[in-house]
């Protein structure tokens, strides 16, 4: 992605803006789907987050957090959809995602029931982490928290997330 295209989509011209979610869809689509479970809602979700980014986009000051910016709307607008619908975030199909592990079906199903029960912090900084192969940094952009605090919400939940597996450890690699 080139900060000329965010320059030029920041300035109103819609073929850059276009351009820009193209590159992006495919990992809005997969982080959209993790939290809402489903295709139709997925899609719901980007959409929405992509009217919202096209209306708000002159607002962007620094064109390099372009990617964060944009997963911050998603984000909170997947939020908004669940808390509308009452759902419990997260899915038990994973096999669109690059280099799935060969886990179980009832070991997948157990660690997605104890993503679900993380608070929205914890939840958010696990999907980021280790669902969309985002840095600290990164993480740290998309939910306007100090990298600090992105480390200690990730040590947390992987913690709470070993008590809710019954003492499991979670492999340190990345889930997906």
């Amino acid at each position: 992605m080139s900060h000329k295209e965010v320059i030029k989509a920041i300035k109103g011209d819609e073929e850059a803006f276009e351009s820009l979610i193209k590159e992006e869809g495919d990992k809005m689509y997969k982080t959209a789907f993790l939290y809402v479970r489903n295709k139709d809602d997925a899609l719901d979700v980007v959409q929405e987050t992509v009217t919202k980014a096209f209306i708000s986009i002159h607002q962007l000051k620094k064109p390099e957090l372009f990617s964060a910016w944009l997963m911050k709307i998603l984000i909170h607008t997947a939020y908004d959809l669940l808390h509308k619908k009452n759902k419990v975030v997260l899915t038990d199909n994973f096999s669109s995602f690059k280099g799935e592990q060969r886990v179980g079906h009832e070991e997948k199903l157990d660690l997605l029931s104890a993503i679900s029960k993380l608070t929205h912090n914890y939840k958010t900084v696990i999907i980021l982490f280790y669902f969309q192969d985002q840095s600290i940094k990164s993480i740290s952009e998309s939910m306007d928290k100090p990298e600090g605090t992105i480390k200690t919400y990730l040590h947390r939940a992987k913690s709470e997330i070993k008590k809710l597996l019954g003492g499991v450890d979670l492999d340190e690699k990345r889930m997906v």
